[in-house]
């Protein structure tokens, strides 16, 4: 059975929420509060965290860049808030999906169990590879640090950022959509309008120091998408 923890003020939904996910084998601890949730993750480990944002003492985002300092455990946030720049901010935090208030219970599960596989999907390329690492063009990832060197150079990437390069590196030469992208980075659903991809893709540009108007490695295919390319070819 995975176990999750629910760091979210609302006792009512917490209550409703454990009863519905013991139907998927899904263990649920809940935290009202952010310094009880933090003492929790000190003494147990879980599968995975459902944070809400709008919380007492701190809010969510604060909470998911402290987790972030300690631990890898897949973090989806909740809130009443779902505009790009919230959505943005939360993914630079740390956090791996994003669901907008109100939910249905069985769409989080989806997302629950859609980070579990994610995760599982990264271990198995780690062991795949032996140490976890591989190269395209001067980049080379580390699948279990989460890290992506330049050039022997350590890259400075939020956790969004980085998924986002992993996934352009794994397809080298392979132009992908944003569609594609939007459903393969972090499993957000986000709608065909929201323009969260290309911001996060502006900022890996310039932290590979591309030149946003000529790019060398990520170039965007007008109509199509984005491609990693190792060289100008």
């Amino acid at each position: 059975m995975k176990k999750v923890l629910l760091i979210d003020d609302d006792l009512s939904l917490g209550r409703l929420l454990a009863e519905y996910f013991a139907k998927f084998e899904i263990a649920t601890t809940h935290a009202a509060l952010p310094s009880k949730a933090m003492e929790m993750l000190a003494k147990e480990t879980f599968d995975a965290i459902v944070l809400d944002v709008m919380l007492p003492e701190m809010d969510g985002f604060k909470v998911a860049q402290q987790i972030r300092q300690t631990i890898d455990t897949p973090i989806i946030m909740l809130t009443a808030r779902g505009d790009v720049h919230d959505r943005i901010v939360g993914l630079e935090m740390g956090a791996d999906d994003y669901l907008p208030k109100p939910f249905e219970p069985r769409e989080l599960v989806a997302r629950i169990q859609s980070v579990l596989r994610r995760t599982v999907a990264s271990v198995n390329i780690g062991a795949a590879t032996g140490d976890g690492k591989f190269k395209a063009g001067p980049v080379v990832i580390d699948t279990k640090k989460f890290t992506a060197a330049m050039q022997g150079k350590e890259l400075e990437l939020t956790t969004t950022e980085f998924e986002l390069l992993k996934l352009l590196a794994q397809n080298e030469g392979k132009v992908l959509s944003r569609e594609f992208i939007m459903h393969n980075t972090k499993g957000i659903q986000w709608e065909s309008y929201d323009r969260t991809i290309d911001v996060l893709v502006s900022k890996v540009r310039a932290k590979l120091g591309d030149d946003a108007k000529n790019p060398r490695y990520l170039k965007t295919i007008w109509g199509r998408g984005y491609v990693f390319m190792s060289t100008d070819d």
